[in-house]
């Protein structure tokens, strides 16, 4: 088992990295908290798979534990649902030392952190993330949000897990779709952090699209890592944190604009990363051979790199509302080559249409 430290005082917390870790994951609270109860939120699909034997290791600490299923996919992270499970939590008298369980990837995630956050002004949670994409990004770094049909996580707080459990075992009953979108974030990670990383994502891409052990273990860690430095530097994004937005700026708007319904997310930021490239090219940031660099490795994951049709006037005004335009100033995450990029604080729509 890998155990990586977040330094943030108070706040602080780990991430275990390891096989087989979803049915200890008790065992690992109890040396943290002393929880009144336990609540499991889950995908009715994950509760098949996993949620049985996760709850038998807290009831096993003595703790009364229940389980709660959520809808699958991103249209389930909304206010609509988040409302369902606090009428949940009310009806289990649950209390400030409730603990509530972040069971699934991203989505339910994100929304069990955003309720954890709120309900009674906040009680702990700990995420079991089941996703390559949460257990190297959303699961870390305490960014929890409900969307609004206007924009993705525009709804949300900062707020940390208590915990974060990430079982490399769960990534073998992964959609392969889902698996490869994962990837997308920890290529992400390469470019705007470690050059090596990329590099050994172009050597070892068919071994990763196959599971390999030693491969996956060794690029979860270091992305769990780079992610770990720049939520310790940056934790509420006042600046340098939204470097972990390359890609998404364009992914953002692809999925707003489609509905949430096209493309799950980690496809969206690998179209977005594409398109951050190009512009990054065009505006003499980079050359056009870490764009090709950066494409030919999506196609080798087997992801999608090519923008769908949606309306240029539309794709500019939903960026818009991204969380990092101030001023009506869009703010891009553009890279100068592969392990090294800068925040630009305003890109001109003229600059942006030329890659749409």
């Amino acid at each position: 088992m890998q155990r990586l430290s977040i330094d943030l005082g108070e706040r602080s917390y780990d991430i275990l990295i390891g096989s087989g870790l979803r049915k200890r994951a008790g065992e690992f609270l109890k040396a943290v908290l002393k929880p009144s109860r336990i609540v499991i939120i889950t995908h009715p699909s994950i509760n098949d798979l996993y949620g049985e034997e996760v709850a038998e290791n807290f009831v096993a600490q003595g703790w009364a534990t229940d389980i709660i299923e959520v809808p699958e996919g991103e249209s389930s992270k909304n206010l609509g649902q988040a409302e369902k499970i606090y009428d949940h939590l009310l009806e289990l008298n649950c209390d400030r030392k409730s603990v509530l369980v972040a069971l699934g990837g991203g989505v339910i995630g994100d929304l069990v952190g955003f309720v954890a956050a709120t309900y009674q002004r906040g009680i702990p949670f700990v995420q079991v993330p089941t996703t390559l994409l949460s257990q190297v990004d959303s699961s870390v770094g305490g960014k929890t949000a409900v969307n609004h049909p206007k924009g993705k996580n525009m709804i949300g707080a900062f707020y940390q897990p208590r915990l974060v459990v990430a079982d490399l075992e769960t990534l073998r009953t992964l959609p392969q779709k889902e698996y490869r979108a994962g990837l997308a974030e920890i290529v992400k990670y390469g470019v705007i952090a470690d050059a090596r990383l990329f590099e050994f994502l172009e050597t070892n891409y068919k071994k990763i699209l196959n599971l390999d052990s030693e491969c996956l273990s060794h690029i979860i860690e270091v992305s769990c890592a780079i992610k770990a430095r720049v939520v310790e530097k940056d934790e509420k994004e006042s600046h340098y944190r939204m470097i972990l937005n390359f890609g998404h700026t364009f992914g953002h708007a692809i999925e707003s604009l489609t509905r949430y319904s096209q493309f799950i997310h980690g496809e969206a930021v690998s179209i977005g990363m594409v398109r951050a490239a190009q512009l990054s090219h065009s505006m003499g940031k980079c050359t056009e051979e870490v764009s090709k660099r950066l494409q030919a490795l999506l196609k080798n994951l087997g992801l999608p790199v090519d923008m769908p049709e949606l309306d240029s006037a539309a794709v500019i005004e939903s960026l818009y509302h991204d969380k990092k335009t101030m001023n009506r100033k869009i703010r891009f995450i553009l890279v100068n080559e592969i392990g090294s990029i800068e925040i630009v604080d305003q890109v001109s729509e003229a600059e942006i249409l030329k890659v749409l």
